[in-house]
């Protein structure tokens, strides 16, 4: 279905609201949750949807796998998440992305990568975008816990006077990191209030405090 829906998101880019195209967008990961649901037996669970923000915000997540890749851009809309500059390139998907207006960086720069990521960011949260971010950095065995967080979400909370939302979620444990068998199962997905604070490294720490005192879900 990538190409199909790739096709689409080019056609209608000219017409749609960034808000509908990425609707567009959502509706789509919907159906491939919903079909790997059917085949493969994974459900999820929310727990604190109510916490989500009607306004911009930033969402803190733990990272294990592609899953929360996926379901985190349904929440809200329409939604901004980081990824490798060299995706864009993809033909059909890449363009596709490309439209969807997302925040570009290359990993192998690590410094010039976290001042983009908070640039970028409060660009698209000017504009009514939330960011997605995993300041893990990278993606971590369910077995491991929760690693150190990078700074990027605090310094980008109070450059832009927009509370973090942090998430935690077990998915790594049913779609398991680079591995295609399917593991069937419940995803519970735990949403908490909104985190404000004036430094910060202190913002970051509470945020990688909740997700800790909350992990396992």
């Amino acid at each position: 279905s990538i190409p199909f829906i790739s096709v689409i998101v080019l056609i209608l880019k000219p017409i749609l609201s960034s808000r509908n195209l990425h609707l567009l967008s959502s509706y789509w990961i919907y159906s491939v949750l919903f079909f790997l649901k059917i085949v493969c037996g994974i459900k999820w669970k929310i727990i604190g949807k109510k916490n989500i923000p009607s306004e911009a915000s930033i969402f803190v997540s733990d990272h294990q796998g592609q899953w929360e890749s996926l379901f985190l851009q349904t929440l809200t809309s329409p939604i901004a998440n980081i990824i490798k500059k060299e995706l864009i390139f993809i033909p059909f998907f890449g363009w596709a992305l490309f439209c969807l207006n997302p925040i570009l960086i290359n990993r192998k720069e690590k410094f010039k990568s976290l001042k983009k990521v908070v640039n970028d960011g409060l660009d698209r949260l000017n504009k009514n975008y939330s960011v997605i971010i995993f300041p893990e950095g990278t993606r971590v065995s369910p077995k491991k816990g929760i690693k150190k967080f990078q700074s990027s979400c605090g310094l980008l909370a109070i450059k832009s006077n927009k509370p973090i939302i942090p998430i935690v979620h077990n998915s790594g444990s049913f779609w398991i990191n680079k591995k295609f068998i399917k593991n069937n199962g419940e995803i519970v997905i735990k949403i908490g209030k909104p985190i404000f604070d004036k430094d910060p490294k202190n913002l970051t720490k509470k945020a990688h405090r909740w997700i800790i005192e909350n992990y396992p879900v």
